[in-house]
Order: structure tokens, then sequence, then C-alpha cells
């Protein structure tokens, strides 16, 4: 599939799709980030720094991408979309991580000074490598820059940095992030200002 194909549909998440988001992120971190952290890292990050903020979907800034279930299936005769990516942006101080994160900065920004947070970008492994990461980071990006921010911040994981840093993105800092089980999770924060790559 290409990013382009008529079957992905991105739309605003809701909260029902709460579960499934969960379930998602999950099978996309066991599955895409093994490479770059050791499963102590990755059960120690789930739920706090790598997961859902539900105050994205209740600012309307959280989106999720669905295809048809195949031809044939359950899910197709019942209508039922898979849920296959997702992600959002953030117009709150918060750089990075899941309801249950440590750290918490719910204050507003303001966008003639400050930059839109780039936040919680998945794809199912099974979708992996086909555009669906360009395609949400496309989306969410419009959709800060249509809220009047022209720059963006993230606290983008190992292996996310390649594909931001094709996508215009530059890493200015490297933080180490406490994990409760005594681990520590590398983020790389990157920047990217809209003026730079018109």
């Amino acid at each position: 599939m290409h990013p382009d194909d008529p079957t992905w549909h991105i739309r605003l998440a809701h909260e029902e799709d709460i579960p499934a988001l969960h379930a998602l992120i999950e099978a996309s971190v066991r599955g895409l980030q093994a490479n770059d952290y050791t499963p102590a890292q990755i059960a120690g990050a789930l739920g706090t720094v790598l997961g859902l903020d539900t105050q994205l979907i209740r600012d309307q800034t959280y989106f999720v991408v669905e295809v048809p279930g195949p031809a044939g299936s359950e899910d197709a005769k019942r209508s039922i979309d898979r849920k296959v990516g997702c992600g959002g942006w953030s117009k709150r101080k918060t750089l990075f991580g899941a309801d249950k994160a440590s750290v918490r900065e719910p204050e507003l920004l303001d966008p003639a000074t400050d930059a839109a947070k780039v936040r919680a970008i998945f794809v199912h492994p099974d979708f992996a490598r086909r555009g669906l990461g360009t395609l949400i980071l496309a989306h969410v990006e419009s959709a800060a820059y249509a809220a009047g921010f022209c720059h963006y911040e993230m606290g983008s994981t190992l292996t996310g940095v390649p594909l931001y840093t094709l996508k215009g993105y530059v890493p200015v800092e490297q933080i180490g992030v406490p994990l409760h089980n005594g681990e520590s999770l590398p983020i790389v924060k990157m920047v990217k200002s809209v003026e730079e790559n018109q």
C-alpha cells in the first residue's frame, strides 16, 4: 500500500478507540523497536514513556488510521476497520509520554512563540515500511500548522529518528528517561521549522 492508497482512512481518535489504541501501540513497540531497546527497557517504558496520552484525544489532536478488514473476513462482513496506525500533536507543553508518565506539563502553548509537540506516532508491525508513518506525520504537521504553529518538536524513539531526519527534523538533545523498573530509555528531542522546509 502507498501513502496515498484510498484504503487508508485517517480520522480523529475518540474515547471508544482507547482500548484498541493501547493494543496497537504495544504491538508497534514490541514489534518495531526491539532492535533499538532491550526487553527490559520496553517493559519499563510501555504505558509510561511509550503509550497513549488521552489528553490528546480530549483536545481533538490525535488521529487513528484504519483500513477495511480483508475481503471475506468477519471484520469486512461487519464493516469493522482495522486500526493500523496512530499519532497526533499537542498544544500543551508535555513533550512525550502516556497518561502515567512521571512528568506532565499540561500548560497551553502559544503558537506565536512555541513549537507544537508531535506526539506518539505508532504503526502496526504488519503495516510497517509502507509509508504510513510519513502519512501520519504529514497529517499531524498540517493540523498543527492550521492551528497556527510554524515550529514542531518531538521526543523521538531511536527507531523513529531516521524517518524524522528524512522529513526535516534535526536532533538537538538525547534524553535518558528513568523508568520505574530501574532502566533508562534514550529519547531524542528533534525540532523542525516550517519556514526552513518550504
